[in-house]
């Protein structure tokens, strides 16, 4: 039996203890010093294509405003961006091989999947610079009517985004060919293949806006 006049010290501490100040250790601790459990460069990405969304939306809604013009007088899609989408499917298959020998750690399929998927982007490119030559050829220049205008504008956004992607293809299948522990290359294919098929699914949309207007 304790003495009158003693305190236990275990109560006067749970007295004394500020509990928000415990939840904070408790929070660190279970972040490891992180704000978000997603890599940086991953959430980043996600934040970008969030904004790309919101721009081409944009450019889509403006384009169907624009539409209903007197002026506007559709334009003849040209063939070659038919073949043009085959191969920008092809660099997105590609870039999903690699990312999956990245996952199986198999260096020489994330090679191959890096080489085809970057080279089918450039064909996709070069293509879409042949089909402008091919509506200039015939007269449909910027200033002819809006409809081609927005053509001009709607491939070269996307073309510009595009580019920006075989940058950071570039860095990546430099690390290969350096011979990068797979570890350090694995995030970076991954990246590469989430954003191709985005611009996929951006080009797929605005391709059939372009053959059903």
């Amino acid at each position: 039996m304790e003495r009158p006049g003693n305190v236990d010290v275990s109560l006067l501490h749970q007295l004394t203890e500020k509990p928000w100040v415990k939840g904070e250790d408790s929070v660190v601790a279970l972040h490891d010093g992180r704000a978000f459990l997603l890599p940086t460069v991953k959430l980043g990405l996600r934040v970008f294509l969030a904004v790309v969304t919101v721009l081409f939306s944009l450019l889509v809604v403006a384009y169907a405003d624009r539409m209903a013009a007197a002026d506007w007088r559709p334009l003849p899609v040209p063939w070659l961006l038919w073949l043009n989408t085959v191969m920008l499917i092809l660099s997105s298959v590609a870039l999903q091989w690699a990312w999956g020998g990245a996952r199986w750690g198999q260096i020489d399929v994330v090679w191959v999947g890096l080489l085809a998927g970057g080279g089918f982007a450039f064909a996709f490119l070069v293509g879409q610079l042949l089909a402008w030559q091919q509506l200039a050829a015939v007269g449909y220049y910027a200033a002819t009517n809006p409809a081609v205008a927005f053509f001009y504008l709607i491939t070269a956004l996307h073309g510009l985004h595009l580019l920006g992607g075989l940058v950071a293809w570039g860095r990546t299948t430099v690390k290969v060919w350096r011979g990068f522990e797979m570890r350090q290359v694995r995030l970076s294919v991954e990246l590469c293949a989430i954003y191709w098929h985005f611009l996929l699914l951006i080009w797929l949309v605005l391709f059939g806006l372009l053959l059903f207007t």
